[in-house]
């Protein structure tokens, strides 16, 4: 365990159950009437609310949330910036669907072209991007693969960057849907400065002139539920109408998929409806750690105390209605802690229980590298003492 994901996460949630579904039996029946649904907790990822949620579905443009992930993780990385210049293809022009109509060789920044692909779904604009980041668009879906593995999306399978493709071998389900957003706003949150724009003129700039094209969000949950902040919709006539929603009501931030809607109209209630009951179930107990934690005696080094840190707050969500004033932290040490020991390892935990159960826990780490003791450390360690 590597103190990296203490710098890059900044979040550790360890929870009883990590990403666990309810039965049926468990959770209330919502009656909805698209094919699959998901209803997720994001800081803790627990599932609230599910139904067919792993089933094999198309998912149009929610294809997107991926390449949007890919995008920002480059800009993250230093790879790209929001200035760079995007050149326009031929055969990123000559997508279909939704587009923002971008002509062959047209030059658009990175942040324009983020724009087109959140606010208007644009498919022209997310093979430019695609293009531009990984050299090829085949290059780029075979990156969308191997991250969707990394994520532990086992049900889907990408075979282009924008979800236009009708092909039974371009799938996803709600669960897979779930994780890459949690991925995307969790990591990257500068994505709801994009994902909240309702309307917003770009500059066509070709050979023929300038001219003013108007990009119009897809994302009509951005007017229809107050606490919407993104993210992604999608339509084909195979997928039907699909919904990635993200929300954020008292600091609890929810994501609410619906897969094969019936109509434009279904994907944006039912997301509503499953927002709504997430933010009517659910209390979120956070311990930020904000105590310091005394140095730990280690046996065998070059030094004999080492500094410890928690490795980021502890999460859980509640969505039985408990008291979570009651909820009791206790420290456990490991047995023995001795060098060699890394900055990252992991050397005790913060257990945490209510009503007698234990709902989590949060490891505590080496705050340094500590090298084990040799002979000569051993000696100056007592002529040391003899001098004193």
């Amino acid at each position: 365990m590597k103190i990296r994901r203490f710098l890059v996460s900044l979040l550790c949630v360890f929870v009883l159950i990590t990403n666990t579904s309810f039965s049926h039996a468990e959770q209330i029946e919502l009656n909805l009437k698209s094919e699959s649904s998901v209803l997720m907790e994001a800081s803790t990822g627990k599932i609230i609310y599910e139904e067919n949620a792993k089933e094999h579905l198309s998912p149009a443009s929610i294809t997107k949330i991926m390449t949007l992930l890919l995008i920002f993780e480059a800009l993250n990385e230093g790879k790209i910036s929001l200035t760079d210049s995007v050149v326009t293809s031929e055969y990123a022009s000559s997508m279909g669907g939704s587009q923002v109509f971008l002509e062959v060789n047209e030059i658009q920044t990175v942040e324009t072209m983020i724009k087109c692909i959140v606010v208007a779904s644009a498919n022209d604009a997310s093979v430019a991007m695609g293009e531009f980041i990984a050299g090829t668009n085949e290059q780029f879906v075979a990156r969308m693969n191997v991250r969707a593995k990394e994520l532990g999306m086992n049900d889907t399978h990408f075979v282009d960057c924008c979800g236009l493709t009708d092909s039974s071998e371009h799938y996803t389900c709600a669960y897979d849907i779930a994780l890459m957003s949690r991925e995307l706003i969790l990591n990257h949150p500068t994505i709801f400065e994009y994902t909240q724009i309702w309307m917003e003129d770009i500059t066509h700039t070709t050979a023929k002139g300038n001219s003013v094209f108007t990009l119009s969000s897809t994302n009509k949950l951005l007017k229809q539920y107050q606490w919407t902040t993104g993210l992604k919709t999608g339509f084909t006539s195979k997928a039907k109408f699909c919904l990635s929603a993200t929300a954020n009501k008292n600091d609890i931030q929810m994501i609410a998929v619906v897969m094969k809607a019936p109509d434009s109209k279904t994907r944006f209630s039912e997301a509503a409806k499953l927002l709504e009951y997430g933010y009517s179930v659910s209390r979120i107990y956070e311990d930020t750690h904000q105590e310091e934690l005394e140095d730990v005696h280690i046996s065998g080094g070059i030094k004999n105390k080492i500094k410890v840190a928690f490795e980021g707050p502890f999460t859980y969500l509640d969505i039985s209605g408990n008291d979570l004033s009651g909820i009791t932290q206790s420290i456990q040490w490991n047995d023995k802690i001795k060098a060699p020991i890394k900055e990252g390892d992991m050397v005790g935990k913060a257990v945490y229980e209510l009503n007698g159960s234990v709902i989590g826990e949060c490891p505590i780490i080496s705050m340094e590298t500590v090298d084990k003791a040799g002979y000569g450390d051993y000696l100056f360690d007592l002529l040391k003492k003899l001098l004193i």
